[in-house]
């Protein structure tokens, strides 16, 4: 019931976005700028937050509401997972984040990958598309997010301080530490084994 209320309040910012783009009336555009505040506060009731929180939390959007995109790289080495610790959690994910504009998903990930683990990786494979809403992530987000997972390969490197992540290691997939799982969940990790053990082939999508 409590997904189903996170589905409507998602649908109902939808509306209100959308609205504020393309209407030209000015009585219209206030009425859709209150369903906006009225979402946020459904999203704070059902997150048990203040509103402001939830405000802070939305990323910034105008125009027509699409999805987000959030990219992630799988990289193995003998077996195991290359996984970054998350800087707000403490928690383990594959390295990655939101797509950025004026580059593609593939670069995306490369540079994610570089910049949050310090390693480079090469060659990225689309092995699976990921509806959000569709599977166990932690903590539901106001904002409709397709997770796109690459299959990279490993050319070499270390650690490197920076703002986003505490360390990165490579981790047995029988022995991995807590998920950040907001971002990463251990089916994500197995799924993208199964591509790079040539297990599955083709590339999923849901």
């Amino acid at each position: 019931m409590e997904h189903d209320w996170v589905t409507f309040a998602r649908q109902l910012r939808s509306i209100a976005q959308t609205g504020q783009t393309y209407t030209t009336n000015h009585f219209e555009l206030e009425r859709y700028r209150q369903l906006e505040v009225l979402t946020n506060q459904m999203f704070a009731v059902l997150a048990d937050v203040p509103v402001s929180r939830v405000e802070n939390f939305i990323i910034p959007d105008a125009g027509y509401a699409t999805p987000k995109v959030d990219v992630r790289g799988a990289v193995f080495r003998e077996g195991k997972i290359l996984l970054v610790q998350e800087h707000r959690d403490g928690r383990w994910a594959l390295p990655g984040g939101w797509a950025d504009v004026c580059e593609g998903p593939s670069e995306g990930v490369i540079r994610e990958i570089f910049e949050e683990a310090g390693h480079e990786a090469i060659n990225p494979r689309l092995v699976m598309l990921k509806d959000r809403s569709m599977h166990p992530y932690a903590y539901p987000t106001p904002d409709h997010v397709y997770k796109l997972f690459y299959l990279c390969d490993h050319v070499g490197g270390e650690f490197v301080p920076n703002t986003e992540t505490d360390d990165a290691r490579f981790f047995a997939l029988d022995d991995l530490p807590p998920l950040s799982l907001g971002r990463t969940i251990a089916e994500d990790i197995h799924q993208c084994w199964a591509f790079a053990t040539g297990e599955v082939t083709t590339v999923s999508s849901d």
